[in-house]
């Protein structure tokens, strides 16, 4: 079994903010695959099902993004699961915007639900999918740019970028994140600016 987690914050405010991005990524994952997102538990919205004819779970934490941990953690442990059988998703200010990239381990880059993960699973050996959202142009904090919707010109990429993004995750499934690695981290960004 793997466990493929998005990471965002929970509630309407944060609904189409880059910071999110990891929770649309698992919501395509689960219409791609028919799962349903409606079993509320580990303070998580999850579905179980097959993605890429591997027995998942998809989950978004309902604890906000600085606590990931809280919600991630009890489940690792509760499916058994070792951290190699962890996916995340999540956005990454280091990349551009519309570059999405796949990760084995490594720390957290300043991401602070990374940050929790790392620090409540014991280790940082687990795969990322991190989707680029870039840095603001100007003096704009990095923690407001986060949490700020996309900009009209970036919202008509964003569905390919999720789809890029979930094509990611699939090949983790299936061939490991070292073929994911191979296969999709070559690629430029997807959609324009």
């Amino acid at each position: 079994m793997q466990l493929v987690v998005g990471l965002g914050n929970p509630g309407a405010r944060y609904e189409r903010t880059r910071h999110n991005v990891g929770f649309d990524v698992v919501r395509r994952l689960a219409d791609r695959h028919g799962i349903n997102l409606r079993d509320k538990r580990f303070k998580a919205v999850l579905g179980k099902g097959n993605v890429a004819g591997e027995s998942t779970v998809l989950a978004c934490p309902q604890t906000w993004m600085n606590l990931s941990g809280d919600s991630i953690s009890p489940m690792v442990g509760w499916y058994k699961l070792a951290r190699e059988d962890v996916v995340v998703i999540h956005d990454d200010l280091d990349l551009p915007f519309g570059v999405v990239k796949v990760k084995g381990g490594g720390g957290h880059g300043g991401h602070n639900g990374l940050r929790d993960l790392v620090k409540k699973m014991g280790g940082a050996d687990f795969a990322r999918v991190r989707v680029g959202v870039g840095r603001p142009d100007g003096p704009m904090d990095p923690a407001d740019w986060v949490l700020a919707r996309w900009t009209s010109d970036q919202s008509a990429s964003v569905p390919a970028i999720v789809d890029a993004a979930a094509d990611c995750v699939e090949t983790v499934l299936t061939d490991g994140f070292k073929e994911a690695m191979n296969r999709h981290n070559g690629a430029g960004p997807v959609g324009g600016r």
